[in-house]
């Protein structure tokens, strides 16, 4: 897709703090440190739309992108950082679990996995919650630069064997080469039922 305008609407901790719902939003999250804010910086076109951090666990507040005026990011708090606070880490499954129960303009999550780990508890649980919440996945395996293609292979069995699914559905992503950012844009337009044809012709 080509993105037009890509623009910061605001952060919020609790539902009273969320923007009115409006577009449909397409959420991603995954464990601190796999590349979550690489992900939305080059899906968006805009190198600082999301800050990122050599620290991971950066990101303690759910915060609203807006698109092309058509849909918006959510970039939720990234889950299993050991080093962070007790306290921190006790509010981040309740502000992401909230987020995905009641939010009605939620449409999909992209989960986000590192190619070259095997999937954490975290990781588990966040594809519990989806399928509790029947919000869709949308499969993404990052880093994907730093394995050969063979190797790239084998962990996508290994992954979709400890996440149960099929391993066509494991999308792969660098942010240092942009490969698979055309495929990630498809894929969220396909599930929100966007004609990627009407919006590039914007």
């Amino acid at each position: 897709m080509n993105v037009i305008q890509a623009e910061f609407v605001k952060s919020a901790a609790k539902p009273n703090d969320y923007p009115p719902p409006g577009l449909p939003e397409v959420a991603f999250v995954g464990r601190s440190n796999v590349g979550k804010s690489s992900l939305i910086n080059v899906l968006s076109g805009r190198k600082g739309l999301v800050k990122t951090s050599s620290t991971p666990g950066r990101t303690q507040l759910i915060n609203f992108f807006d698109i092309n005026s058509i849909l918006t990011l959510v970039d939720l708090p990234g889950y299993g950082y050991a080093k962070a606070p007790p306290a921190l880490r006790k509010q981040w499954g309740p502000m992401i679990e909230s987020y995905l129960s009641i939010r009605e303009s939620l449409k999909a999550v992209v989960l986000i996995l590192d190619i070259r780990r095997v999937p954490s508890d975290g990781d588990l649980q966040m594809l519990r919650w989806l399928e509790m919440y029947n919000i869709p996945p949308i499969l993404v395996v990052t880093k994907c630069d730093k394995l050969s293609k063979n190797e790239q292979a084998k962990q996508k069995v290994i992954i979709a064997a400890a996440i149960r699914r099929d391993k066509g559905m494991l999308l792969p992503f660098s942010a240092l080469s942009k490969e698979g950012r055309d495929a990630i844009w498809c894929e969220i337009l396909r599930v929100l039922d966007i004609n990627p044809k009407v919006e590039s012709s914007r």
